[in-house]
């Protein structure tokens, strides 16, 4: 059974309605994904550049390489363990932040 079942219809302007479906389009989201978050107290961000993904990626693919090699240098005890896992847990944050700054809904100013 469907989660959301109550129709809400209103009027805009047609300046406000081309002011609305520009700020959809910018968000990547669907219009009611985007109004959703209004509701929820948080502004969507734009859509963020193509160039964020694959960057995103990479970084993904670096950060599994560092697991891999801490994992055979806490076998071999060949590296300076504490200080690699500090490194990893920079980049770990690294990540988040910029997922954060750039994909995530910021909460509405009051």
């Amino acid at each position: 059974m469907r989660k959301r079942n109550v129709h809400i219809q209103f009027w805009l302007s047609r300046k406000e309605s081309e002011m609305l479906n520009k700020k959809v389009k910018r968000s990547g989201l669907s219009l009611s994904a985007y109004l959703r978050h209004l509701i929820n107290g948080v502004v969507p961000r734009d859509a963020p550049p193509p160039d964020y993904y694959a960057m995103m990626r990479e970084l993904y693919r670096i950060g599994s390489n560092l697991n891999q090699i801490a994992q055979k240098a806490h076998i071999l005890n060949a590296v300076d363990a504490q200080r690699y896992d500090e490194d990893v847990r920079r980049l770990e944050s690294a990540v988040r932040q910029i997922t954060a700054a750039v994909v995530e809904p910021k909460p509405m100013e009051k």
